[in-house]
């Protein structure tokens, strides 16, 4: 049903930064649904049919090679938006969309999203604006992937979902969260227990609770702290 902007989509910053106008250029479309972890939204090299704005839970953008992998480069949360530059007629997405953590979204259809965004330079600055800082994250996490050792990728991964989702307790499969980080399910079971070992997070049956962030920030590489300045302007 559609939504007033007292309602849930005000945990989007996003929507919740709108003036009036182009909210309500909107607000007569969007529908909030609830999505279970794991679903996929958008295939990589499809149309892109809907835009979601999180305002629970987390989506995953990843890159997908010709022999299946994917690995993970950008996350979307409630500071964000995903689809969006469908407003801006890239119909096709490049990237494969994935509900890392159960989320609720608000979501609008694409040729809907496309109308107003025509009607509005508002709305046309926030798809290039978020775009962006998309880009800005698949930089920073292709440099780490390739630079920094599983451990500190470990850590900058936990402390950005949690910060994503707004939760220090994460809910996931090893094997999940080996394809989010590119690496062997074996090297992510080693890693958690020594990480565990630390004392900084507890970790059991796909659910990994961060007990002092102050030991993963200190054995994180430098982007987190690179990525953490870059969003805080959207908190």
């Amino acid at each position: 049903m559609p939504q007033n902007k007292s309602s849930a989509d005000q945990t989007n910053h996003l929507l919740a930064s709108l003036p009036h106008a182009q909210f309500s250029l909107l607000s007569p479309f969007m529908v909030v649904e609830q999505l279970a972890q794991g679903t996929v939204l958008v295939e990589a090299g499809e149309e892109t049919d809907s835009v979601y704005f999180p305002h629970r839970g987390m989506l995953s953008l990843l890159a997908v090679l010709k022999d299946g992998r994917a690995i993970e480069t950008a996350t979307v949360g409630r500071e964000g938006v995903v689809g969006a530059m469908a407003g801006l007629g890239v119909h096709i997405s490049h990237v494969r969309v994935v509900v890392q953590l159960q989320a609720e979204v608000t979501k609008i259809p694409a040729s809907r999203f496309r109308k107003a965004t025509g009607d509005s330079a508002i709305l046309r600055t926030l798809c290039i604006g978020y775009n962006e800082i998309l880009l800005s994250q698949a930089r920073i996490n292709v440099a780490c992937n390739a630079v920094h050792v599983i451990e500190a990728r470990f850590y900058r991964w936990l402390l950005q979902t949690a910060d994503t989702a707004g939760n220090d307790t994460i809910h996931l499969t090893q094997q999940f969260l080996a394809e989010m980080l590119g690496v062997r399910r074996t090297s992510v079971t080693e890693v958690a227990r020594k990480v565990q070992d630390t004392g900084a997070i507890h970790y059991s049956r796909g659910e990994i609770q961060i007990l002092d962030r102050q030991i993963l920030e200190r054995l994180s590489c430098e982007c987190y702290a690179t990525l953490f300045e870059q969003s805080k302007g959207m908190r």
